[in-house]
């Protein structure tokens, strides 16, 4: 990415019904986008936004479109949500910093998440820095903040971790941060938490993550996915998506030892996963909600 603060940047403008909004917000984060903001396109029409997408460089249109298209699937949605899709530059225009100015921290439970440079006072909470590489996984969006709420309410220092889809690093992080907040005044040694993506970048945004926060010793960043081989972790959280989750449930559910926390599932989703559940015998879990969205905590034991 080119430092220099007057750079040229390029903006996406997708013009869409309201509740396509959040599909295309998904499709550019998924997209590496490195921001996002919905405007409203018409006063007298408030049915219709523009969501915008600001990228570095100037992104394929077709692979724009494909990621939309797969979002849009995802949320229930069809492509006539979508009215229009350009591309324009953003000339000269310091966009990093006008839009770190509307970036706050966030409180979700136990944590507090915040971008390196915002001064926190919340000094009761666990802070988490997290840089704005990925929209999701900086502690705004619905699908990680049920992921943060279930695992301060539930992981105990001592756990193995894995976070399967770690994105920004953000729950491997929060857990290493508990474990270690749990552990700095016994002779307990911390446990082992692993965080896997099959995107390399992710991978390296979420190792430069936890060296900010002072845990990158902590945690295990590994390239790919979960398999056969993988060991059983007292604890596994995979905030992915519906149709990523239902063909790894069988592994999901063999390695996890106590605890299994699935999220990014929208809310009329519901039926599909509690019936997936239900094939393998489940039924200690609970749903939490959040928007349009639910995480599943699930007691193994």
């Amino acid at each position: 990415m080119n430092d220099n603060a007057t750079q040229t940047w390029f903006a996406v403008d997708v013009t869409a019904d309201s509740a396509a909004a959040e599909a295309v917000e998904y499709a550019f984060n998924v997209s590496e986008a490195l921001g996002t903001e919905i405007n409203i396109f018409r006063k007298d029409k408030a049915e219709e936004v523009c969501v915008v997408g600001y990228f570095d460089c100037e992104p394929d249109h077709d692979a724009v479109s494909a990621a939309i298209e797969d979002a849009l699937q995802i949320h229930g949605l069809t492509r006539q949500s979508i009215r229009s899709t350009a591309i324009r530059k953003v000339e000269n225009t310091d966009w990093l910093a006008e839009w770190k100015k509307h970036w706050k921290p966030t409180v979700v439970g136990k944590f507090v998440i915040a971008p390196p440079w915002e001064a926190v006072d919340e000094n009761e909470k666990i802070v988490i820095r997290i840089e704005p590489n990925m929209a999701f996984g900086t502690g705004t969006h619905e699908t990680t903040q049920l992921c943060l709420q279930a695992i301060g309410d539930n992981y105990r220092a001592g756990q193995t971790f894995l976070d399967v889809g770690t994105g920004t690093g953000i729950l491997a992080i929060a857990a290493a941060k508990l474990a270690t907040e749990n552990t700095e005044n016994s002779e307990n040694s911390l446990a082992e938490i692993i965080a896997c993506d099959t995107d390399a970048d992710s991978v390296r945004i979420a190792r430069e993550n936890a060296m900010v926060n002072g845990v990158g010793d902590d945690i295990e960043f590994v390239e790919g996915s979960i398999n056969d081989k993988t060991p059983v972790f007292d604890f596994v959280c995979a905030n992915l998506t519906i149709d990523v989750i239902v063909p790894l449930l069988p592994l999901l559910l063999a390695k996890s030892r106590e605890k299994l926390v699935l999220s990014g599932i929208l809310v009329e989703q519901k039926d599909i996963i509690y019936a997936e559940l239900q094939k393998f015998e489940i039924s200690n879990f609970k749903f939490q909600i959040k928007g349009e969205w639910i995480c599943v905590v699930i007691s193994m034991n």
